[in-house]
């Protein structure tokens, strides 16, 4: 059997609890405690350790998925939890004031793990927002340099949350290169 394991990360919100949940074919594991700061106006929880999930691909092959804390005071988990990673998952939310900002946090945030394997990034809550598409976002890329899937997904479909594994698993494949 081949055990794979992919990280999920992005800010509070985004989706990653959510989006793990969706995809998992056993009930997800989940550290939510009730929220005591400021991610307390934007929900009533929070991841405060990880979340975790398992896809079972067939073939003997499974991915484990593991989800960040979105909050950067509990950023030790992010080394912790990204330790034999095969990709990273970046979730954004794009109701939130500035997620260009988030992306380049969590891009550097991650910038080693990611050196080492490869990330694709996965948009939420565009229903929530007033930018027209993700050409934001691609140009933000496009600048820095990076080539990476980017899709618009709902953390809460399951077909949305698969192709983004499908894409990340690809992209490690076929070596999508700056």
């Amino acid at each position: 059997m081949n055990n794979h394991k992919i990280i999920f990360t992005g800010p509070v919100g985004a989706g990653k609890s959510t989006a793990i949940a969706s995809v998992s074919d056993t009930p997800p594991v989940v550290t939510e405690a009730t929220a005591s700061d400021m991610t307390k106006s934007r929900k009533p929880t929070t991841t405060v350790a990880l979340d975790y999930g398992l896809m079972d691909l067939g073939g003997g092959e499974r991915v484990h998925l593991y989800g960040t804390p979105g909050q950067e005071r509990f950023n030790f988990m992010w080394d912790i939890l990204s330790e034999g990673g095969l990709g990273l998952i970046l979730l954004l939310n794009d109701a939130r004031p500035n997620p260009l900002v988030d992306l380049a946090f969590f891009l550097e945030s991650f910038k080693g793990f990611v050196a080492e394997t490869q990330v694709a990034i996965g948009v939420t809550q565009t229903d929530l927002s007033d930018r027209p598409d993700l050409s934001e976002y691609q140009n933000w890329l496009t600048k820095a340099g990076l080539i990476v899937p980017l899709f618009e997904v709902d953390a809460r479909k399951k077909r949305d949350v698969s192709l983004l594994v499908e894409a990340l698993l690809s992209a490690l494949d076929y070596g999508f290169e700056e």
